[in-house]
C-alpha cells in the first residue's frame, strides 16, 4: 500500500505535535516531516516531496498565504489549510482556497488540545486522503467576471428560483457561477457546507465579485429579483410560500446527511410550493448530500444540472446525483451559469408565449 506522504507545517510546536500524534494513527500516512516556518518547508518539500501539505496561516518570516502564493505558482500540491474560526481565520481561508488550497479544516481549541479529539482526527485523515487524491493540474481556473448587463428585460419572473448546492471545492466554484449572473436574474439560493463563522464572509466575498446583491439568508426575508441568499452555517435553508411570496425559514433541526445546513433539506422545500419553477444546479463536493432531493426535483419536472467530473474538484455529490439519472443536463463549471440563464430564458418564454397564444384564440 502506497502511504501518503504528509509534510506539517504550523509554527506552534504543540499543534506540530498533536498533528503528528493524530497521523502517527494511520498506517497510509507517512508524516515526511514538520516545519515552523515556510523556509523551513521550502526545504523539506525539496528533499521529500510530499503528497500533501498542512499548512498553519499565521507564521513568522512568511505567512501562510504568501507561502501558499509562491506555492502554487512555482510547485502546485495538494494543501489542507488549518484555520481558525474568527473573521479573520474566515477571510484569510477563503483566500487561500482562492489562490488553490484543496480544503480546510478548524484548527482544535485551546481547551480541546488535552481533550477529546475524535472529531477532529477522523475529519483530518478524511480531508488529507481526499487532498492526496485531487489532481491540481485538471482543475479548470478561471478567473471570474462579474456580469452587469440585463438579460432579462420586459420578462416577469414571478415563480423562478435558481437553487444552488455545493461542498468541498464549492467556494470557488460558486463564486464563478454568481459571478457570471447579471443583476436581474432571478433570486438564487445557495446551501454550502461551511462553518458558522465562515457564511457571513463568504457571503460578502460573492457580493464583492456578482452584479447581484448578495446576503447571508434571514428568517423571514422575501426573495427577490436580483439577490443571492446563502444558507447560514449552522442552519438549514428552508423556502415556503406566503402571501404570493416566497420567503427563507431557516431551520435549526438535526443535520442531514452529517450536513447542518444540508443541500437535500433546501431541495426538498421547493417540492412544497406548487407554483414555483426551480432551476436547481449540484456542484462540487464529498458525500451524497443533495442528490436525492435533486432527482425528486426532476422527477417533479423542475430542470436540474450537475456540474461534471472533469470541472469538479470531487465528484462526490454531483456524481451521485449523475449515477441516480437526477439531471437534465451535465456541464462544465465555466458554463453552468450560461446554462441555467437560457434554461430560464427559454422557459418564461415558452411560458409567455402560451398565455399569449390562449389570450388570442379565437372563441
Amino acid at each position: 500500500m502506497k502511504k501518503i506522504k504528509v509534510l506539517i507545517v504550523d509554527d506552534s510546536k504543540l499543534v506540530r505535535e498533536i498533528l503528528g500524534e493524530v497521523l502517527a494513527k494511520y498506517d497510509d500516512i507517512e508524516i515526511v516531516g514538520a516545519a515552523e516556518d515556510a523556509f523551513v518547508a521550502r526545504d523539506l518539500i525539496k528533499l521529500h516531496t510530499p503528497d500533501v501539505i498542512t499548512l498553519d496561516v499565521e507564521m513568522p518570516k512568511m505567512d501562510g498565504i504568501t507561502f501558499l502564493r509562491n506555492l502554487m505558482r512555482l510547485r502546485p500540491m495538494p494543501v489542507v489549510m488549518l484555520s481558525t474560526l474568527t473573521t479573520q481565520g474566515a477571510d484569510i481561508t477563503l483566500e487561500a482556497l482562492e489562490l488553490g488550497a484543496v480544503d480546510f479544516i478548524a484548527k482544535p481549541r485551546s481547551n480541546d488540545l488535552m481533550g477529546n479529539l475524535n472529531e477532529f482526527n477522523s475529519s483530518l485523515y478524511e480531508k488529507i486522503k481526499f487532498a492526496a487524491s485531487v489532481d491540481l493540474t485538471r482543475l479548470v481556473k478561471q478567473a471570474p467576471t462579474t456580469a452587469v448587463e440585463p438579460m432579462f428585460g420586459g420578462v416577469k419572473l414571478e415563480h423562478e428560483i435558481i437553487a444552488l448546492g455545493a461542498s468541498t471545492g464549492g467556494t470557488e466554484a460558486l463564486r464563478l457561477v454568481i459571478g457570471q449572473m447579471p443583476k436581474d436574474s432571478p433570486p438564487v439560493i445557495i446551501t454550502q457546507h461551511i462553518p458558522e463563522s465562515f457564511s457571513k464572509r463568504f457571503a460578502k466575498r460573492l457580493n464583492d465579485n456578482s452584479a447581484m446583491t448578495v446576503h447571508e439568508a434571514r428568517d423571514g426575508q422575501q426573495l427577490l429579483r436580483g439577490n443571492v441568499y446563502v444558507a447560514p452555517g449552522s442552519m438549514h435553508l428552508t423556502i415556503v410560500e406566503l402571501k404570493g411570496s416566497y420567503q427563507c425559514r431557516l431551520n435549526d433541526s438535526d443535520p442531514v446527511n452529517r450536513h447542518k445546513p444540508s443541500v437535500d433539506v433546501m431541495y426538498n422545500s421547493l417540492l412544497k410550493l406548487d407554483s414555483v419553477k426551480v432551476y436547481a444546479g449540484l456542484l462540487t463536493g464529498m458525500g451524497d448530500d443533495g442528490a436525492q432531493g435533486l432527482l425528486a426535483l426532476k422527477e417533479k419536472g423542475h430542470y436540474t444540472l450537475v456540474q461534471d467530473e472533469a470541472t469538479s474538484m470531487v465528484w462526490g455529490m454531483p456524481g451521485v446525483a449523475h449515477s441516480l439519472n437526477a439531471y437534465c443536463a451535465v456541464e462544465s463549471l465555466p458554463k453552468i451559469a450560461q446554462i441555467i440563464l437560457s434554461e430560464v430564458r427559454q422557459r418564461s418564454s415558452v411560458k409567455k408565449f402560451a398565455k399569449v397564444r390562449s389570450e388570442n384564440a379565437t372563441p
